[in-house]
């Protein structure tokens, strides 16, 4: 692939992939009471920890998106991680024959509306990962290191 084209879909998959995490965040954070419910129903927490992990995933998908479209240090590995995390608990759905929303975008989402397919997030979601993947290797061959959050050093 020429350079141009390389770096054109650098960027287009960061973008695609920012937005995704950044409509998932936002689209829950309008009603975390109905994301807390979707969590609580994969039996993974204790109940008492099920809306404080609703509301930090909320934060971190959202601060997340923001990071990777800025183009800032942690944000793709933060990404990453929680892609990785979602696998797992969707592969867990899927392995107890969970029929429950996959929780992605939220409670106004048309496919959680209409029918709980965690095979179909979890294929989506592996597409995701490798997206996550180019990035990643788009990065190290190319030398390109992501920006600090906060400038070089405190206070700079």
């Amino acid at each position: 692939m020429n350079p141009t084209r390389s770096r054109l879909l650098y960027l287009v998959l960061r973008f695609l992939v920012a937005g995704v995490f950044l409509w998932s965040g936002a689209s829950k954070a309008l009603h975390p009471e109905l994301f807390e419910e979707t969590v609580g129903a994969y039996g993974l927490l204790p109940p008492v920890l099920v809306f404080p992990f609703a509301l930090a995933f909320i934060c971190a998908e959202i601060v997340a998106g923001i990071g990777l479209f800025l183009d800032k240090r942690g944000a793709l590995a933060l990404i990453a991680l929680m892609m990785v995390v979602f696998l797992a608990v969707l592969g867990y759905g899927i392995s107890l024959g969970l029929d429950v929303d996959c929780g992605c975008f939220g409670p106004n989402d048309p496919e959680a509306q209409v029918f709980h397919d965690l095979r179909g997030a979890f294929i989506r979601d592996l597409f995701i990962l490798l997206a996550i993947v180019y990035l990643y290797i788009w990065r190290l061959s190319n030398g390109l290191s992501p920006r600090p959050w906060f400038g070089d050093r405190l206070g700079s």
